[in-house]
């Protein structure tokens, strides 16, 4: 069996995807859909940082975050006009976001973020430039060490419809 790997630029950092995001224009209008592949859910987190609202989706152990601009000024508001929506990243889990960040510059790797900041659910973040990636943006994750995290529905059962 093949396993697939990550692209080069993120060889030797890479532990494993952390999720895939998805962009909708309403976290309530996609619950729906969402909801009957039977997929749990955590509560919805608004980020202030980058403007947005994030539910995590479970599929088995696989984490998809649906993303929803909370304002006109949100990353992802253009992102929605000039797309409709869909998938917009896919995140790659690392030990240490920082001197992965640190790592990747000194190979002259673009990023978007050169320091990483908050992400949702207590994790540490940065982007790598989509150019670097062969067209796809990518989000480097750092999961915190103790207490805030984003529980798996085995251990939070909130659900999509509740």
């Amino acid at each position: 069996m093949t396993h697939s790997a990550p692209p080069a630029v993120l060889h030797g950092l890479v532990r494993g995807l952390h999720h895939v995001a998805i962009v909708v224009p309403s976290i309530e209008g996609a619950r729906g859909t969402y909801g009957t592949l039977g997929l749990g859910a955590t509560e919805i987190e608004f980020v202030a940082d980058q403007r947005v609202n994030v539910l995590v989706l479970w599929a088995g152990s696989q984490r998809i975050e649906l993303v929803e601009p909370a304002s006109p000024d949100s990353p992802v508001t253009k992102f929605l006009e000039k797309t409709g929506g869909g998938l917009h990243h896919l995140a790659w889990k690392v030990e240490d976001c920082t001197a992965a960040v640190q790592e990747l510059l000194a190979r002259g790797v673009r990023m978007i973020d050169e320091v990483p900041r908050k992400g949702a659910h207590g994790t540490t973040i940065a982007f790598v430039h989509p150019k670097a990636t062969g067209g796809v943006l990518m989000e480097l994750v750092e999961e915190p060490r103790a207490g805030h995290h984003a529980g798996h529905p085995a251990e939070d059962h909130t659900g999509l419809h509740g």
